[in-house]
C-alpha cells in the first residue's frame, strides 16, 4: 500500500515538473489541441517558472532530465524523429542523446575503486573527466597500464550512475501506474497493450543495468558485425569488466549526434545512412538479434569511415515466427503485394479472423501507395503513423509486446538515416537485405530447414517410444492385477485400489500419455 501511495505521489510530481517547465501542453502547440486540453495547458502555465527556454523541446528535455533516467530514455526515442515532430522540438531534445549532466569525478573514481578492489591508478595510466554522459552511465577516456608500467591501449571506461537501479525502478513504477490507469479508464488504449509494453521495457532496462551483460551483448554482436561487414564493435577488455564498469577500445571518430556529421558530403552521408538501416535489418533477419537502442549517440563514424555501434545495454531478439512475419511484411511492401501482407497478418493471428483479408489488404494499400517511391522529405511520417493506428483500431489489432523493441529500433534507425540524408529512401535502402532474407525464408532453403528441424524432432520422439511402451505395460499390469480401476467415475475414489501403489501407477500413466503425445505431435508438425 505504501509503495503504491509513493508511486502515486511520484506520478503527481511528474505532472508538476512538466507544468513548471511548460512542457505539459507547451504554449507553442496549444492551437493544435482540443479545447479542454488547451484550457488545461493555459491553467498549467500559471504555475510555470519564468525564464525558461523558448524551445519547447529544450524545456521538455530539461523536465525529463529532472525526472530521471527512464524518462530520459523516452526522450531519446522522440529525439530521433525530427520528421514526425516539429524539427525545433526534436532539436531541443537532441541534448538527451549524450549530453546529460555528468556525475562528479570523485564519485566516478570511488566507483572504480569499489568495483576493481583497488584505485584506478593500478590499472590505468590516466583517466579523463567525463567525455559523454547519458541517462544510465557516463564515459571517460583512459589509457591502460601495461605490466611493465608503460602506456597501453586507449580505452573508453563506462561507469553506471550512482543509485541507478533504485531510481530506474522507481521511474518505471510510475510509468507502470500510468499504464494501468490508461488501461482501466481509457478503453480505446487497451488494444495498444500499455501494460505489456511497460513490462517489456522493464525487462530490457533491467538488463541494461548490469554491464557484464552488456559486455556479453557486445561480444555477441561483434560476431554479427564480422559476418555482415556492415558495422563494427569496439574490442572488449574482459579483465576490467564488472557489474558497474565496462571497458572497451577507444574509437576515434565523430558521433552521429554531433552536428559536424552533417558537414560531410551528401554522398558520404547517404552511404552511411544506408549502412545504419542495413546493419539493423541484416542483424535482425539473418541472426535474430539486434542493437535495440540505435539513436545517434550510440553510433560513431570512425576515422577509417566505418559505422561503429556502441552501448549494447538493450539487445533485441526475435523468434523464427516473428522474423518470418517481418520479412513477409517488408517484402510484401517492396513488391506492393498488399494481399500478401494482409494474409500474413491473419496467418500469425495479429488480425482477428472475423475480419476480411481483402478489406485489410485494401486498407494497407491506402497507406502504402501514397508513400511508395517518394523521398523522405515528401512524406509525413506522423500522418502515416496516424493512419496506421486508425487501421489497427478498425481491425481490432492489439499491440504485440514481442515486437515492441523491434518497432522502436526501426523508428530510431530510420530517424537517424533521415537526419543524415533528408531525401533518404527507406525502401530502396532496405531492398537488398529484405530480398536476400525473403529468398532464404521463402525459397527452398526455408522448407529444407523446416524439414530437417522436424526430422530431428521426430528422431528424438522415436527414442522415447520404448519408455512409453514400458509405461503402458506397467499401466496394463496394474489394471489386470486390480491395482487401479479405470472404470471409476470422476470424483469417486476406487474402493479396492491400495493407496500405497497409486503414485507409481499414476506416474506410469502420465509417462505413457506424455511420451505418446510427444510422438504424435512430432509426426503432425
Amino acid at each position: 500500500m505504501f509503495k503504491n501511495a509513493g508511486t502515486f505521489l511520484r506520478m503527481m510530481r511528474t505532472g508538476w515538473v512538466l507544468i513548471r517547465h511548460d512542457a505539459l501542453v507547451p504554449k507553442e502547440y496549444e492551437a493544435l489541441v482540443p479545447g479542454p486540453v488547451k484550457f488545461v495547458g493555459g491553467l498549467s502555465r500559471i504555475f510555470s517558472a519564468r525564464g525558461k527556454s523558448d524551445n519547447p523541446g529544450d524545456r521538455f528535455a530539461a523536465a525529463l532530465e529532472k525526472l530521471g533516467p527512464a524518462y530520459i530514455k523516452f526522450g531519446q526515442i522522440l529525439s530521433t524523429r525530427g520528421d514526425m515532430f516539429d524539427p525545433v522540438f526534436a532539436r531541443g531534445l537532441s541534448r538527451l542523446k549524450d549530453k546529460v549532466p555528468p556525475f562528479p569525478m570523485d564519485v566516478a573514481e570511488a566507483k572504480l575503486a569499489a568495483e576493481w578492489g583497488e584505485p584506478w591508478e593500478s590499472k590505468l595510466i590516466s583517466l579523463s573527466e567525463p567525455i559523454a554522459a547519458a541517462s544510465v552511465a557516463q564515459v571517460h577516456k583512459g589509457v591502460i597500464k601495461n605490466e611493465d608500467g608503460s602506456a597501453g591501449k586507449t580505452v573508453a571506461v563506462k561507469i553506471l550512475r550512482p543509485d541507478i537501479q533504485r531510481r530506474m525502478s522507481r521511474d518505471l513504477d510510475v510509468i507502470m501506474l500510468v499504464a494501468k490507469l490508461a488501461h482501466k479508464f481509457i478503453p480505446n488504449l487497451r488494444r495498444l497493450q500499455p501494460i505489456p509494453f511497460v513490462v517489456e521495457a522493464k525487462r530490457a532496462l533491467s538488463l541494461e543495468l548490469d554491464l557484464r551483460l552488456e559486455a556479453a551483448a557486445a561480444s555477441e554482436l561483434s560476431d554479427v558485425a564480422y559476418e555482415t561487414g556492415l558495422f563494427t564493435v569496439p574490442d572488449l577488455h574482459w579483465d576490467m569488466v564488472e557489474k558497474n564498469i565496462l571497458v572497451t577500445d577507444w574509437i576515434d571518430g565523430v558521433a552521429l549526434s554531433d552536428d559536424a556529421i552533417l558537414d560531410l558530403p551528401i554522398e558520404e552521408r547517404r552511404i552511411l545512412a544506408t549502412k545504419v538501416i542495413q546493419s539493423f535489418l541484416a542483424s535482425t533477419f539473418e541472426f535474430g538479434v539486434f542493437h535495440a537502442d540505435m539513436h545517434e549517440g550510440n553510433m560513431i563514424y570512425s576515422a577509417d569511415k566505418q559505422l561503429v555501434l556502441i552501448d549494447f545495454g538493450i539487445l533485441g531478439r526475435l523468434g523464427k515466427k516473428e522474423i518470418r512475419f517481418e520479412i513477409d511484411t517488408l517484402y510484401g511492401f517492396l513488391q506492393r503485394d498488399y494481399q500478401k501482407i494482409a494474409q500474413v497478418h491473419f496467418d500469425i493471428g495479429y488480425v482477428p479472423p472475423h475480419h476480411s483479408v481483402d478489406d485489410f489488404a485494401s486498407a494497407l494499400r491506402a497507406v502504402g501507395e501514397p508513400i511508395f517511391g517518394k523521398n523522405a522529405e515528401d512524406v509525413s511520417m506522423a500522418k502515416v503513423l496516424l493512419q496506421l493506428l486508425e487501421i489497427t483500431e478498425l481491425f481490432d489489432m492489439e499491440m504485440q509486446p514481442q515486437l515492441l523493441l523491434l518497432q522502436k529500433t526501426m523508428m530510431q534507425s530510420e530517424g537517424v538515416a533521415r537526419r543524415l540524408d533528408p531525401s533518404f529512401d527507406m525502401w530502396e535502402a532496405s531492398r537488398e537485405i529484405v530480398e536476400k532474407a525473403a529468398f532464404e525464408e521463402l525459397g527452398p532453403q526455408r522448407y529444407i530447414g523446416d524439414f530437417l528441424t522436424d526430422l530431428s524432432r521426430l528422431q528424438k520422439s522415436m527414442t522415447q517410444i520404448p519408455d512409453a511402451m514400458d509405461n503402458i505395460t506397467e499401466l496394463s499390469r496394474a489394471w489386470v492385477n486390480g491395482e487401479i480401476d479405470l472404470s471409476t467415475a470422476p470424483g469417486k475414489a476406487p474402493e479396492t485400489a491400495p493407496k500405497k501403489k497409486m503414485p507409481a501407477v499414476a506416474y506410469a500413466a502420465a509417462g505413457a500419455a506424455i511420451a505418446l503425445g510427444g510422438v504424435w505431435a512430432a509426426g503432425h508438425l
